[in-house]
């Protein structure tokens, strides 16, 4: 296959409509229909259902878009990759490191600066994404090397290295009755009246039912919790960041949260490798 015959598909099958597929790729309707046929007589297997009324996908054409917008994001990783270590050969080198907005700040910031007092490190622009984004990131090429945070942020298809691992702590509003607690569980914070927890995204980007708000990011969380509007579990790191407007309190039951460093598995680049090890001796 191509990936031109690819790119069709997945259009095709993403809008399940020949015309609004053809318009979102800047082409007449009538040749991309002759391209999925001949995509379906090659394959030897009906990939869409046709009728007046709908077009609707088969068993076998959800296998292939599954494939294919895997097919084509490594195609598009490929090719950014590749475009950075040519300028890194030229003389340009350069990493993007992806990072949550909001979280292991300080971490970042340390491994910033023992980076840079490395001799010979290269340029490294910070990328600060939304809850799970940076993962998707580092999959697609956009990225070099992300700060992942296990167990939330999904680490198959890359390797790590391990960097710290810290407890969690409630976050709440300033004056509020757990401030003076050893100690507060779970069940105690997600049933605090007028306190909802933050509903975070799903690897789909869709969000959980629930009266809290929908975040988008750290940030986001810890003004909304000194405005008085909710409340949240966050790694015990994001002390640093609180204002006076906010308390904490200890979660004895929430799980451990182990920070690593991740790059792709098949990555040769230098520069990845001597932030790497920046960042494991820190």
């Amino acid at each position: 296959m191509e990936t031109r015959e690819l790119r069709y598909f997945v259009a095709v099958a993403e809008e399940l409509h020949f015309g609004r597929a053809a318009e979102r790729l800047g082409m007449a309707q009538p040749p991309l229909s002759r391209a999925i046929s001949q995509l379906e007589r090659r394959l030897g297997a009906t990939l869409l259902e046709r009728s007046r009324r709908a077009v609707t996908l088969t068993e076998a054409g959800s296998v292939l878009l599954e494939e294919g917008r895997a097919a084509l994001s490594a195609v598009a990783a490929a090719e950014r990759r590749t475009r950075r270590t040519a300028l890194a050969a030229a003389g340009e080198p350069a990493v993007v490191l992806a990072t949550k907005a909001g979280a292991s700040s300080e971490l970042l910031a340390k491994l910033l600066h023992a980076y840079a007092a490395e001799p010979g490190s290269a340029t490294v622009d910070v990328v600060l994404c939304g809850i799970g984004e940076q993962a998707q990131l580092l999959a697609d090429g956009r990225a070099d090397v992300a700060l992942l945070h296990q167990p939330f942020d999904a680490t198959a298809g890359f390797d790590t290295e391990e960097l710290c691992t810290e407890g969690q702590v409630a976050v709440l509003p300033a004056g509020h009755p757990f401030s003076g607690r050893q100690h507060v569980t779970t069940a105690e914070v997600s049933a605090l009246p007028g306190l909802p927890l933050p509903r975070w995204p799903r690897v789909d980007g869709t969000y959980p039912d629930g009266p809290g708000p929908q975040a988008h990011d750290h940030t986001q969380v810890l003004q909304m919790i000194a405005l008085g509007r909710a409340s949240a579990i966050l790694p015990e790191s994001v002390r640093a960041q609180l204002r006076e407007s906010h308390t904490t309190a200890p979660v004895v039951d929430a799980p451990a949260v182990t920070t690593v460093i991740a790059w792709p598995t098949h990555s040769r680049s230098r520069v990845v490798a001597d932030l790497v090890r920046t960042a494991t001796r820190l």
